[in-house]
């Protein structure tokens, strides 16, 4: 079996590594977001074409407190204004995907623009960045809009307006920080991807964790239920 052409990653444990080293759950957030770009690169590397991350959830933003989420905002404005010329000098386009209309004005403007800037460009990886994003939320939109056109609701017709659609659907999905859950994160998407769980919280995941992941990967027989 070949490398993977999307891998996804649920990134959990900032909050819980910046608590545990340092009693503040910020850094453990500005760490990890600084811990992507390593996966970033070896994606590139290994030409894996799709890489989508769940930044923040749906719930994140109901349940989280304000200050909490007004400080991860305020990390990814920085991150994205500091790394523009790293996306443009790598190829790395960046999809935002989730209810993004529903996020604070700048952010939102931000988020667009950089999106429009990186698609000028051919890509060498495709960066789907889940952020205020519900997968229930997702599926429901998009029948409503099959409905709202008088399109067939069917599978093909769904498969077509996700979020992900230029993606395709991610063979591995990763998640950090020890729970053995999806939590709303690309459950259609998910139908047939090989499942991966690791105990170490994010800011702590390697390349080298990727890697073992990825061997294992290799060795597995898919059916699609045949």
């Amino acid at each position: 079996m070949s490398l993977p052409n999307h891998i996804a990653i649920i990134m959990d444990g900032n909050g819980r590594w910046g608590k545990k080293n340092f009693n503040n759950r910020l850094i453990g957030h500005e760490k990890g977001i600084k811990n992507i770009r390593n996966i970033v690169e070896f994606c590139i590397k290994k030409k894996i074409p799709h890489l989508t991350i769940y930044a923040l959830s749906k719930d994140n933003l109901k349940k989280r407190s304000k200050n909490e989420i007004n400080n991860i905002f305020k990390l990814l404005k920085n991150y994205l204004q500091k790394n523009i010329y790293y996306f443009k000098k790598y190829k790395i386009k960046i999809n935002f995907i989730g209810e993004i209309q529903l996020l604070p004005i700048s952010l939102r403007k931000m988020l667009i623009s950089c999106s429009e800037e990186l698609n000028k460009f051919k890509s060498k990886l495709i960066l789907n960045v889940a952020i205020n994003y519900s997968s229930k939320t997702e599926i429901l939109n998009v029948v409503k809009m099959l409905i709202k056109n008088k399109k067939k609701i069917n599978v093909s017709n769904i498969e077509k307006y996700l979020f992900t659609a230029s993606s395709n659907h991610p063979e591995i999905i990763i998640r950090t920080g020890g729970y053995k859950r999806l939590s709303d994160f690309l459950l259609w998407q998910a139908a047939y991807s090989e499942l991966f769980f690791q105990k170490k919280l994010w800011p702590d995941f390697k390349v080298a964790d990727l890697q073992n992941i990825l061997k294992k990967f290799i060795k597995i027989k898919r059916n699609f239920g045949k």
